[in-house]
This record gives C-alpha cells, structure tokens and sequence, in this order.
C-alpha cells in the first residue's frame, strides 16, 4: 500500500497505531484499539492496512522516510569529510533523542524474537538507506584512505546506534557514562586518520 497518496486519514491511523504499540507492544495491540486511538472506525483502518502486520510495517517505513529524510534530505551528501561525517554523527544523535523514536526502538527490540521479519522490515527501512548514502560518500573520498567503505560504514553507524543502545534503551547511562562529544571526536579521529597524517 502506498501510504504516501493516503492522506490525513492514514496518517491519523499511523498515529493512533504509533500510541497503541508504544503502550502495548505488538502482540498487545489490537487494530480495534488503533481505530479507537486513531478516533476513527475499525472498517477505515481496516480499508488502509488489511492488518495488524502491515500496518506495522508502514509505521516503521513512515517513521524511517522521516529519520531519514530529516538527517540527509533529498540530495546527496557534498562537502569536505570532517565537515560532513562530524555534521552526520550530531544529526543522528540529536535525532535519536527524540523520545517517540526510542520508546519505538524498545518495542521493536522486545518483539524481534517472536517477529524476526518485522526486525528485518526496520533494517530494511531505517538502518540501510543511511549505510548506502554513508558507503557511497566514504567511496566517492579516496583521500579518506578507506579500502571498505562497506566496512567503515558499519563501524561509522554500529558506533552512533551502540551508544544510543547502550545510553538511552539499556538505561546505561548512570553505570557507565559517557559524553556523546567524547564519541563524535574519536569516531572522527579513526574515520579522518588517512587526512590528518
């Protein structure tokens, strides 16, 4: 379903669903209760999404369009390396401090288990897009010195998600903290070590 040309309607219903499963997890909601949520009929929500499953997945694809869409734009990433890859890590952090998208997160982790491909619809739809426009950049920059751009993005990303993990959903903020500044430095000391030299 395109859920683009929807409307408000959808929208509406994209944001009762978001209410419902941030409250319940996805085995405890139910798509009466996202009508209800919504403030619209179960036959609408029905009329949009043909169930709970994909109706999840369009949530995840519409929260992942507008991360995404937020930290990149439309165009492609342009400038000197330590300009950009510095100006990328604060933008992710800064949107990983939204607290809708980490209570999301929780969710999306505590269900995993017992739905794997709703995990691999969120991989597919948060975490690769920013991996390919990261690999391209890293690739179109040989003064970087990088011979697996592939690679190097997923050290670049697994560090930014890692420390959002470890900080803000596994609450380890008062065992083991960490200045997010502190990160953004060495991530960049590692990535621009070839310029720098």
């Amino acid at each position: 379903m395109n859920v683009e040309h929807n409307g408000e309607k959808v929208e509406q219903i994209l944001q009762g669903a978001m209410q419902e499963f941030l409250a319940r997890g996805y085995a405890g909601t139910s798509m009466e209760k996202v009508a209800t949520a919504a403030g619209v009929s179960k036959p609408t929500v029905y009329s949009h999404f043909k169930d709970k499953e994909i109706l999840f997945q369009a949530l995840i694809k519409n929260l992942g369009e507008k991360k995404f869409n937020s930290i990149f734009g439309s165009e492609p990433l342009i400038g000197e390396p330590k300009i950009v890859l510095r100006n990328l890590a604060e933008a992710t952090f800064k949107k990983f401090e939204d607290e809708e998208f980490t209570s999301f997160m929780r969710v999306l982790i505590g269900e995993s288990g017992r739905f794997p491909e709703l995990a691999k619809i969120c991989t597919v739809n948060l975490f690769k897009p920013v991996s390919e426009v990261v690999s391209q950049y890293i690739a179109s920059h040989p003064e970087l010195k990088i011979s697996d751009p592939e690679a190097a993005t997923s050290l670049f990303v697994g560090t930014l998600v890692h420390y959002h993990l470890s900080q803000n959903i596994l609450h380890s903020k008062e065992v083991m903290p960490i200045d997010r500044s502190r990160i953004v430095d060495n991530l960049m000391e590692m990535m621009l070590k070839s310029i720098e030299d």
